[in-house]
């Protein structure tokens, strides 16, 4: 475990080699498992912000979930999360060629808005858990990824270089170059 400002990080992130692999997982990720996607408050209110550029992007079955209730949910431990169209896929998730993808980062990527997708998809599989003083950075170990972790170390790449783009955005440029100097260290 690594300590920088009010952050323990697991050494996995080191260890753990990953790298996404949607031709083998096709994205199962955003379809399985007993919640939504962790969500910040202030992901909420840009949400509701910006949910009718969105929707576009969306299913039938996700647009009408988020009509009906909102563009989040709780989890069972009254945690913020993306609402899910049956108790099964994220209400965001749109569906190509057998390939799960998130329609807010669709919209992104078309430039109609500035929000790329929730900070805890960018960031799977390492998931933020809040303790009384910290946040914790946990490699979230998960069957679905098992491709990733495969292509990862055939790749050599290290979960927290793999994730660099998301650790930056969620943590900034300076905490990231710690997290480097400090796993380089580590490093035979």
């Amino acid at each position: 475990m690594i300590v920088i400002e009010n952050t323990l990080v697991s050494d996995e992130l080191r260890t753990v080699q990953f790298s996404c692999d949607l031709a083998q997982c096709h994205g199962d990720c955003c379809v399985e498992g007993d919640a939504g996607a962790p969500l910040e408050e202030d992901e909420i209110a840009l949400l509701e912000e910006i949910i009718e550029t969105i929707k576009p992007y969306m299913t039938p079955e996700g647009r009408k979930v988020i009509e009906k209730n909102g563009v989040f949910d709780y989890d069972i431990d009254g945690e913020y999360v993306t609402p899910l169209v049956n108790d099964r896929e994220c209400a965001f998730v749109v569906f190509e060629n057998g390939i799960s993808y998130c329609a807010i980062e669709k919209a992104w990527l078309e430039g109609k808005i500035h929000f790329q997708k929730p900070v805890s998809c960018h960031l799977y599989p390492v998931r933020l858990s809040k303790l009384k003083q910290h946040i914790a950075v946990n490699y979230d170990r998960w069957d679905i990824c098992k491709t990733a972790l495969i292509k990862g170390k055939k790749e050599n790449i290290p979960l927290y270089k793999y994730l660099k783009t998301p650790l930056i955005r969620r943590f900034g440029e300076k905490w990231y170059q710690q997290l480097e100097q400090a796993f380089q260290k580590q490093e035979p």
